[in-house]
Order: C-alpha cells, then sequence, then structure tokens
C-alpha cells in the first residue's frame, strides 16, 4: 500500500491525482491488476470523471452546493454536514484496472480527490493487487 498525501488550498474543490496514483501504480511492477484508490476521511471522497475540460469541475461543485447546501439547518454542530453528505453521495473510493503495468483510465478520464471541508492535508490509500 502507498499513502499519497494531498494539500488542498480551498474549502472545496476537486484535485486530478492521475499521475501519483499512475506512479504508484508502476512502483508495484505489477502488470495485471486492480488499483483501489481510497480516502479515509469523511468529508473527502475520490471519483473519477473528464479530465480534460475544467468546466467539468465547476459544474461537479457547483451542483453538489445547490443539492447539499452549507446552510441548512444541520444537527451536526461542526458546521461541515454538507461536506460528510457530499462525501457520501461521491464515495470514498475507486476501483481501477491496471493492464501493462498502467491504469486503464478511458480516453478523457482522471482520477480526482474531492475536498468538501479544507483546505487541509489529505491523505490517499492506492492498494494494487
Amino acid at each position: 500500500m502507498k499513502e499519497l498525501r494531498v494539500q488542498t488550498t480551498r474549502r472545496e474543490e476537486m484535485l486530478d491525482v492521475s499521475r501519483q496514483v499512475q506512479a504508484a501504480v508502476r512502483e508495484t511492477g505489477l502488470a495485471e491488476g486492480v488499483c483501489l484508490v481510497y480516502s479515509p476521511h469523511t468529508t473527502c471522497a475520490v471519483t473519477v470523471n473528464e479530465g480534460y475540460d475544467p468546466a467539468v469541475i465547476s459544474d461537479t461543485l457547483t451542483h453538489l452546493r445547490q443539492l447539499v447546501p452549507r446552510e441548512a439547518g444541520f444537527q451536526h454542530a461542526e458546521g461541515n454536514s454538507d461536506s460528510h453528505i457530499k462525501s457520501m453521495l461521491v464515495g470514498p473510493s475507486v476501483l481501477l484496472p491496471v493492464a501493462a503495468g498502467e491504469l486503464r483510465l478511458g480516453r478523457w478520464q482522471a482520477v480526482f480527490m474531492c475536498e468538501f471541508d479544507g483546505p487541509r492535508e489529505r491523505t490517499l490509500m492506492v492498494v494494487v493487487r
């Protein structure tokens, strides 16, 4: 298992971590298998989506904010209930195929770490088998 450290700079953002994940896959020397990318945080998520057009990221964050507004009368006292819910909606992990020692992402796909309660330093766990 490899742990990646990712520093975020805003409360909500999506960071392309594809290169770091690919580097972790290459370090294993595994030719065929799967790669799990997992966030052990309750206000952070991982997803795969288009990495070419930055409008996809801004559209995603805008619509998540509309679905789950920050000030919605939550009972959780820390003021980040929206972040917990957004993380549940997106999910804590992705499972990706590995072939010929490389991640097998689609042409436009990228792996994103989704920050919903930053800025913070986050950890992603990468397991390749």
